[in-house]
């Protein structure tokens, strides 16, 4: 089986932890959210931000002892987003074509490199925030 059909079945089969009913809280749904956006970007704050919590409660939700199905998504979703995002950053660091205009009409294009995208990719730094 593939390891990438495997991580989409994991994430699939996720149960929410059970939790009181709050409406500002970690309901099922904004859970389900927090794992399907940290599994695009790999950004746990940004994750928790789309959710409309904070990155502070989720990772306290992960620490409840009954949170195992919750940690094992988390982790399988945080890989795939790095992934993606070492991906993207690879592809833009190589180069992006852009248009070039001169008197409001594209008259060419040019491929503009970003050293620094390539850079992070290579060393990760961008991965660990």
């Amino acid at each position: 089986m593939d390891d990438s059909v495997a991580a989409d079945d994991e994430l699939l089969g996720f149960v929410p932890v059970p939790t009181t009913a709050r409406r500002d809280g970690w309901t099922p749904d904004r859970q389900r959210l927090f794992i399907a956006i940290l599994a695009e970007h790999g950004c746990v704050s940004a994750a928790a931000r789309a959710a409309g919590m904070t990155p502070q409660s989720a990772r306290r939700l992960r620490n409840r002892p009954d949170a195992s199905a919750f940690v094992r998504s988390w982790t399988i979703a945080r890989q795939m987003g790095r992934d993606r995002a070492y991906d993207e950053a690879v592809r833009r660091g190589r180069g992006v074509t852009v248009p070039v205009t001169y008197a409001g009409r594209v008259i060419g294009h040019r491929t503009r490199l970003d050293n620094r995208l390539l850079f992070a990719a290579c060393y990760g730094s961008f991965l660990d925030r």
